[in-house]
C-alpha cells in the first residue's frame, strides 16, 4: 500500500507485476513507463524498505532496554543515544557538510559517532559512579550525558540560528532517500542488531525474575547487559544517522505487543520486529498525505500517534495495581 501513496499515481496491479517482473525466472509486462518504473524503484521501495529497517530496529532494541534494565519505561533513546546523533547532526549541518566535504553522508556519519560517543560516555560514567552492576546508576548516567548532550546542542543552535531550520528538520525525522544508498548503509547494522537480540530472547526471560537467580543458572547478567545494550545502540545510532530522530517508536510496539502476546520475550522480541516495520511504515504513508502536496516530520506523527497510546497504557498499569 505505502507504494502507492504519492503524487504520481501507480495501479496496484501494475505495482504488483513490476515485483513481480523482479523475481527469478519470471517475466511480467507491468505497463509502467520509464517515469513510473523509476519513481517506484528509486524513490517509493526504498522509503518504504527503509521505513520498515527502522521502526524494526526502534522496536526490537527498545524492547531489549526494557528487558534489561527491566524497566517499562526505556526505550532505544535511554542511554543518550538520540542526544548524542542529535549534537553530531547539528555539529556537521552547521558545518555545512552536508552540502560539501563529506557530502551528503556528512550527516549521518556525524549522528553515528554522536550516538555512539554518548552512550561510551554513559558507560564511563556509569562504572565510576558505581561500578556499573547496577540499571539504576546506568539509566541516571544516561539522563546526565543526555542532558549535557542537550544543553551543548541548543548552546550551539543558539550561535548559528540560520541553521536552525535544517536542524529542526532533520531533529523531527524523516525518511527521504537517494536511491537505495541509505538501506545499503544501516542494513548491515540491523541484520546484526537483531539477529544478536533474538538470539537472547530466552536469557532474557530468565533475567526477567532477577541477577542472581539468573546467576545460579548459570548465566552472566552483567555480561549480558553490556552486550544487549552495545548491540542494541549500535543499531539504534545506524538507523538514527538516516532517519534523524523518531521517537515513540521503541515505547509503544513493544508495549503494544505485551497486550497481545504477553511479556514472554520468545515472542515479544520478533513480534516487536515485525509491528515496529509496520507501524513505521504507516506513520511515514500519513506523513506524506495528511498536508499533501507538503510533508509532515514522521516524528510529529509517532509522536501524535505514541503519547495517547502511552498514556492509555500507563493509566491501565495504574488500575491493574
Amino acid at each position: 500500500m505505502a507504494t502507492l501513496v504519492g503524487a504520481s499515481g501507480l495501479s496496484p496491479g501494475a505495482v504488483l507485476a513490476e515485483l513481480a517482473d523482479a523475481l527469478p525466472l519470471v517475466h511480467v509486462d507491468s505497463g509502467l513507463s520509464a517515469q513510473q518504473h523509476a519513481i517506484l524503484w528509486q524513490i517509493r521501495l526504498p522509503r518504504v524498505v527503509l521505513g520498515a529497517l527502522v521502526g524494526a530496529t526502534l522496536a526490537v532494541a527498545g524492547a531489549a532496554y526494557q528487558g534489561v534494565f527491566r524497566n517499562p519505561l526505556a526505550d532505544p533513546y535511554l542511554l543518550g543515544v538520540s542526544s548524542g546523533a542529535g549534537l553530531g547532526a547539528t555539529v556537521m549541518i552547521i558545518a555545512g557538510a552536508s552540502g560539501a566535504g563529506m557530502g551528503s553522508l556528512g550527516v549521518p556519519v556525524a549522528a553515528f559517532a554522536g550516538g555512539i560517543v554518548a552512550v561510551a560516555a554513559t558507560y564511563l560514567l556509569g562504572r565510576s559512579v558505581g561500578g556499573g552492576r547496577g540499571e539504576v546508576v546506568i539509566i541516571l548516567a544516561g539522563v546526565a550525558v543526555a542532558a549535557f548532550a542537550n544543553a551543548a546542542q541548543t548552546f550551539v543552535q543558539q550561535r548559528y540560528q540560520d541553521t536552525l531550520q535544517s536542524v529542526y528538520s532533520w531533529l523531527l525525522g524523516r525518511l527521504s532517500t537517494d536511491g537505495w544508498s541509505d538501506v545499503t548503509l544501516v542494513l548491515p547494522y540491523v541484520a546484526v542488531t537483531i539477529v544478536v537480540i533474538l538470539l537472547f530472547r530466552r536469557t532474557l526471560d530468565v533475567m526477567s525474575v532477577g541477577d542472581v537467580e539468573a546467576a545460579s543458572l548459570g548465566i552472566r547478567p552483567a555480561r549480558v547487559r553490556l552486550l544487549l545494550v552495545a548491540v542494541a545502540t549500535l543499531g539504534t545510532a545506524a538507523v538514527v544517522s538516516v532517519s534523524g530522530l523518531i521517537g515513540f517508536v521503541g515505547i509503544v510496539v513493544p508495549h503494544a505487543v505485551r497486550l497481545v502476546a504477553g511479556p514472554g520475550h520468545r515472542l515479544l522480541l520478533p513480534l516487536s520486529v515485525l509491528a515496529g516495520a509496520a507501524f513505521l511504515v504507516l506513520a511515514d504513508v500519513v506523513a506524506r498525505t495528511v498536508l499533501s502536496p507538503a510533508e509532515l516530520p514522521i516524528g510529529v506523527v509517532t509522536a501524535a500517534i505514541g503519547a495517547p497510546f502511552f498514556l492509555v497504557v500507563l493509566r491501565r498499569g495504574r488500575g491493574m495495581q
